[in-house]
């Protein structure tokens, strides 16, 4: 895959996923927030808590899975903290990091509370 259509299918993974969230009665509050930190790929709401998602496209799910980092976990851990700087109880937010994962044909896999 070059550059563009793998961008193209990271971003449709995104769109994907943030469905996923939103069915399930959670409110996407951003995407791709970008912070000094890095980026994490969506946020989400549930009630007064706050889920951090990193998503993970590949042919299939345990390629997908094996996609995530221990930089890419400190990078979420890290610009999380920053996002957190922001909200009304800072840390002291109810939050939750998930991965979620695609694959190929559409699939998505939420891995709940990932790390953590």
């Amino acid at each position: 895959m070059d550059g563009a259509t793998s961008h193209a299918a990271g971003m449709a993974a995104e769109g994907q996923v943030a469905r996923h969230y939103e069915d399930a009665g959670l409110s996407i509050a951003s995407r791709r927030w970008r912070g000094q930190g890095g980026e994490i790929d969506l946020v989400c709401r549930d009630g007064d808590s706050v889920v951090f998602v990193e998503v993970k496209r590949a042919r299939d799910l345990a390629r997908a899975a094996h996609r995530v980092s221990r930089r890419q976990i400190d990078r979420l851990l890290t610009a999380a903290a920053e996002f957190l700087g922001g909200e009304p109880r800072g840390g002291l937010t109810d939050t939750r990091f998930d991965v979620a994962l695609v694959d190929g044909q559409g699939r998505v896999q939420i891995l709940e509370n990932a790390f953590m």
